[in-house]
């Protein structure tokens, strides 16, 4: 989601640090607002350049050393200190690690335990469960600011603790929802790339505000923050996302650029939020973490008419390799090409195969890789020759288009069929009384899987009328043989739905058209 032209260097630098960053800017724009928590505050570049100074300097009179992993346990009420307190981590050379407050306490406990956080940084009115590690709010850092000046003269932080580009930066965890989250670590080149100094080259030129709701410690919220260095506007926030807010924002601010999840856009439309609210600030739409149903797509359209709609597609392992999309009716199902000098490929497992072939998705980043913490990558599994594995199944067309077939573990394998779930889904969502689709196998006892669909309605309807309505736009294996209606879908903090929990829902084998009927 990093803004730039693909195929565009811009101003591409391999010196720059997120610290060294964030003086720059700090230097050349101090009195400017780089953030604002609507309801909370607002940070300038010269507050967070000291305020992160003070904190820095805190956590290294408590002993961190070069290296240490610093938890960040912090809500999006407290997105101002999240940003003060991430800055500071890599100011002391620390490594950041940021973890979402709303974690179950044992599961916060095993990440702070897998990281080796030697310390965990939290907003005031939080507590962190009892470790090893020694933990601080950055009020009690500050109030160590006293070793900035020494003899009169102030501590220079980069003289006392070099940061170099290659260094680690941070540990983000992937959201889990195949899996237990794992650690990515990534190089503060890996998280400058495309980033300048030179402030001809900030992008999102055309916005004062640059909007979104996304939860810190998703990969989303980390590449705001940068964004939030980088760009010429500032960004905005807020601590809870509904439509209504988010909408009411964009009115009150006049924002030029909003970036959400699909999700968030499904609400927004359902909302009816473009009959209630003046939208017509938005000249780019950025959608992330999942591919937009073309539906969905095209109802954005007519939602942000001046808007540009933007898909991006990456992975926590991937980033800053993307692709995007542009939304072109001619291509209403694909996520893009390569961009910022990233590339694409399908591979069968030994190397690319043809246009119009199914394989395995890899992106290739243009910048230093990312990598797994406790290198818990099988050899080649994820990480082989700067290229990553994005686990899903994907083709191009003979213009270098990417289109994605499924996730490789949401693959329904019906008896002699393999069945896209993105598919399916897409196709529901052409209904008008479907608010939103999860599609997913449940055993069964001749197939091996059935197809089921868990989904959000706005009126009454049947599985007669579903799949009435499914007949002609799907194949007859694609058709889900088993409902449920809920009152919304299991999503983690990054807004994906958690299939896992759905397939625990109908996972009991049954007959065709059977479980919660719609």
């Amino acid at each position: 989601m990093r803004a730039v032209q693909p195929g565009s260097a811009r101003g591409r630098s391999a010196t720059l640090t997120v610290p060294g960053l964030l003086s720059a800017r700090a230097s050349a724009d101090p009195g400017a607002v780089a953030l604002t928590v609507h309801g909370v505050g607002s940070l300038t570049f010269g507050e967070w350049d000291r305020r992160s100074d003070a904190a820095a300097l805190g956590l290294l009179e408590r002993g961190l050393r070069p290296g240490d992993r610093v938890a960040l346990v912090f809500g999006e009420n407290e997105w101002i200190d999240y940003a003060v307190a991430y800055c500071a981590a890599q100011k002391a050379g620390g490594v950041a690690v940021p973890l979402p407050a709303g974690l179950p306490p044992a599961e916060l406990h095993r990440l702070l335990a897998h990281s080796s956080a030697a310390c965990a940084v939290h907003g005031a009115g939080r507590t962190v469960p009892p470790s090893e590690l020694w933990t601080a709010t950055l009020t009690e850092l500050a109030g160590l600011y006293g070793l900035a000046a020494r003899d009169g003269a102030v501590t220079r932080l980069d003289a006392v603790v070099p940061v170099r580009p290659g260094d680690p930066a941070q540990i983000l965890y992937t959201s889990g929802t195949t899996g237990e989250p794992k650690g990515v670590v990534a190089s503060h080149a890996n998280l400058t790339f495309g980033c300048s100094r030179d402030a001809r080259h900030r992008p999102l030129a055309h916005s004062r505000h640059f909007l979104h709701a996304f939860p810190i410690g998703t990969n989303a919220a980390q590449t705001m923050l940068i964004n939030a260095l980088d760009a010429r506007p500032g960004a905005l926030t807020l601590p809870r996302f509904t439509a209504a807010r988010f909408a009411r924002l964009i009115e009150s601010y006049r924002a030029g650029t909003v970036f959400l999840v699909p999700s968030m856009a499904i609400e927004l439309l359902n909302a009816g939020v473009s009959e209630k609210y003046d939208l017509s600030s938005v000249l780019l739409l950025g959608s992330t973490a999942a591919a937009l149903a073309p539906s969905v797509a095209v109802a954005l359209t007519a939602a942000f008419p001046r808007a540009t709609i933007v898909n991006y597609y990456t992975s926590t392992e991937a980033a800053p390799a993307q692709t995007t999309m542009v939304f072109d009716p001619e291509r209403p199902g694909s996520v893009g090409r390569p961009a910022s000098g990233g590339a694409l490929m399908i591979s069968d497992g030994e190397g690319p195969v043809p246009p119009g072939t199914a394989g395995e998705v890899w992106l290739r980043s243009p910048a230093a890789p990312r990598g797994y913490h406790r290198d818990r990558d099988a050899p080649g599994a994820v990480f082989r020759d700067g290229w990553v594995r994005m686990g899903d199944i994907g083709l191009l067309d003979e213009d270098g288009y990417l289109y994605l077939l499924d996730r490789e573990s949401d693959i329904v394998k019906s008896g002699a069929f393999k069945v896209s779930t993105l598919r399916v889904e897409a196709a529901l969502h052409e209904h008008p009384a479907v608010v939103e689709a999860a599609v997913f196998g449940v055993p069964h006892p001749v197939m091996g899987s059935a197809v089921a669909a868990a989904l959000v309605c706005r009126a009454d309807t049947s599985p007669v009328e579903l799949r009435a309505f499914l007949t002609g736009r799907l194949a007859g294996h694609e058709l889900p043989t088993r409902w449920t209606v809920l009152p919304s879908l299991p999503k983690n903090t990054a807004g994906k739905v958690l299939k896992r929990e759905l397939r625990a829902l109908l996972a009991t084998p049954e007959g065709d058209d059977a479980a919660d009927s719609p």
